[in-house]
């Protein structure tokens, strides 16, 4: 099945690229691993003023499917994804951020979140990704995106 998206962009916003040890499955089910996650960060609030708060940003992963529509990736959804993966080559994901900040009553009020598309390719051990913004305000750089989908690689890789 192919797990690339028809619509990705032709010139991404950012490109990285490192060596990587492992397979394709190894990366999917890594970033699987980051949906449900969160952490918080500052950011200017909602309310346009430009104020510096500190917001939830909380993560949701996607993968391609039949090269024109994308479903949930999570533990509960890999088993199935993970079987027509091949070792080298390119998956398209979809990396949903969702922003929520406490008001002075402490609820929680969502805001306008970031979705990004990142397509992953993996060719005789080195690992590119190219990140797009495709909706949102660019909260979270696409480097952070980038560093965070590293980070869970290695931390991954010190677990096998």
């Amino acid at each position: 099945m192919r797990r690339t998206y028809h619509l990705f962009p032709q010139n991404p916003e950012f490109e990285r690229k490192f060596r990587f040890e492992a397979d394709l499955p190894f990366l999917v089910r890594t970033i699987a691993g980051l949906n449900g996650q969160f952490g918080t960060f500052i950011t200017d609030g909602p309310d346009r003023k430009a104020t510096p708060i500190q917001a939830k940003r909380s993560i949701e992963v996607e993968i391609a499917d039949k090269s024109v529509d994308f479903v949930p990736l999570n533990k509960n959804t890999l088993d199935p994804v993970i079987k027509d993966i091949t070792p080298e080559g390119t998956i398209d994901f979809k990396i949903n951020l969702q922003y929520s900040v406490l008001d002075a009553n402490y609820n929680r009020v969502a805001f306008k979140g970031d979705t990004y598309l990142v397509r992953t390719n993996l060719d005789n051990r080195v690992l590119t990704m190219n990140i797009h913004l495709i909706d949102g305000l660019a909260r979270t750089a696409p480097e952070r995106i980038a560093d965070t989908i590293v980070e869970e690689i290695k931390r991954k890789a010190g677990n096998v």
